[in-house]
């Protein structure tokens, strides 16, 4: 009888339900699954970036291009001047850790295998820098300006090929780094002393030179063997960089920055009505979407306007030039036929607007730069003069 209560006592219990008594058990079994697939995925994701390194590295650059062409509007916001200062960091701090791990490596010690992720985050604040760069300097400028970018572009891309030992990326990196440092100093100097001209290029240099003198130091510190091997191909590279900037500079191949042409054009009239300028525009072919100059029609003893709105940052005041030059085919040289001096004032979105007068335009091949004081062009308008009324009327236009 006490047997059968027993029994019954266990008929009338509530019962678990069947998934509840193995939980318990499931639990960690099911945690452990879980978290060796995530370190499965990241594992093969760390292999396959080791094994694709220079080709992310060059997909890094390129994504930084591609980024602060969308991004960047004015070199002397806040905002953009933070983002310079990051990329900077990020550059430096990525090759300091990538050389500290290359010298604890050379003393028996196994490199992380996230290591392979240094390169490419360099490489990506370097394009990034570099994109900015170009972004400011070809902006209503002569593009021709800006052809030392793009072969220091093409020298990224073939080095990701050629230099394979550390010592040679170390070098490398090294020197890229001081050429963004020195570029960034070239285009921000200017807005802290609210100047152009040889002194400010002068200053930039020099602040370029102490600031990676200090970087440096601290490669030296982290890797003193590494240093050692590395330290004369750097001195070399750097003053490699700073000798040609500063001829860029001197030959007025290199442009103003921060100046820009924001807009310009060679009109039949133009005339300012209170805040607006407006003008008379010969209509052209769509050619001169593609970059061929216009052709103006001009009649004898007639005049024309050349107009421009060149970008200066905040409190910026400097003195530019519009020099009129006709193309001489005997001699096979521009000629200067008429310069006009003006003051500008910087801080407007659009830029500074003005616009100057040449009269008894002769046919023939025109341009007219527009330049700084000292000679650096900003930008260049190119035109043809051939005499007579276009069959055209003119059209009526707001100059930005």
């Amino acid at each position: 009888m006490r047997l059968r209560r027993h029994l019954a006592a266990a008929e009338d219990a509530p019962q678990s339900p069947p998934d509840a008594e193995f939980e318990g058990e499931h639990a960690p079994a099911e945690s452990f699954a879980a978290g060796a697939a995530v370190f499965q995925i990241v594992r093969t994701l760390l292999k396959w970036v080791e094994r694709y390194e220079r080709q992310l590295s060059g997909a890094g650059m390129v994504g930084g291009f591609a980024f602060d062409n969308w991004n960047f509007r004015r070199i002397d916001m806040p905002n953009t001047q933070a983002v310079f200062a990051g990329y900077l960091s990020l550059a430096a701090i990525s090759i300091l850790l990538l050389h500290a791990m290359a010298e604890r490596e050379a003393h028996g010690r196994r490199m992380p295998r996230w290591h392979a992720f240094l390169p490419m985050v360099a490489q990506f604040a370097l394009g990034a820098l570099w994109s900015a760069f170009l972004v400011f300097y070809s902006r209503g400028a002569v593009l021709g300006a800006s052809w030392p970018f793009m072969l220091v572009l093409l020298a990224i891309f073939v080095a990701n090929e050629v230099f394979k030992k550390y010592h040679s990326r170390l070098i490398f990196t090294a020197v890229l780094f001081f050429f963004a440092l020195f570029s960034y100093a070239i285009v921000t100097t200017p807005i802290l002393t609210h100047a152009v001209g040889t002194f400010t290029f002068m200053l930039s240099g020099a602040i370029a030179l102490f600031v990676f003198a200090m970087f440096l130091r601290l490669v030296r510190r982290l890797g003193p063997a590494q240093w050692q091997g590395a330290r004369w191909w750097v001195a070399a590279g750097s003053l490699a960089v700073y000798l040609t900037l500063n001829a860029f500079y001197f030959a007025n191949i290199l442009p103003p920055v921060p100046l820009a042409l924001a807009d310009g054009g060679v009109y039949r009239h133009v005339a300012r009505h209170g805040g607006v300028y407006q003008a008379a525009e010969e209509p052209q072919t769509w050619l001169t979407l593609f970059g061929v100059p216009p052709t103006l029609h001009v009649p004898p003893g007639g005049a024309l306007y050349a107009y421009s709105a060149v970008f200066a940052p905040i409190r910026m005041s400097v003195n530019v030039v519009h020099r009129w030059e006709r193309y001489d085919p005997a001699a096979k040289r521009w000629r200067t036929v008429s310069r006009v001096f003006f003051a500008i004032n910087g801080g407007r979105d659009g830029g500074y607007r003005t616009y100057s007068l040449l009269r008894d335009v002769s046919p023939g091949d025109w341009r007219v730069d527009i330049d700084t004081a000292d000679g650096h062009i900003i930008g260049r308008l190119r035109f043809a003069v051939v005499p007579g009324k276009s069959a055209l009327a003119d059209e009526a236009r707001t100059l930005k």
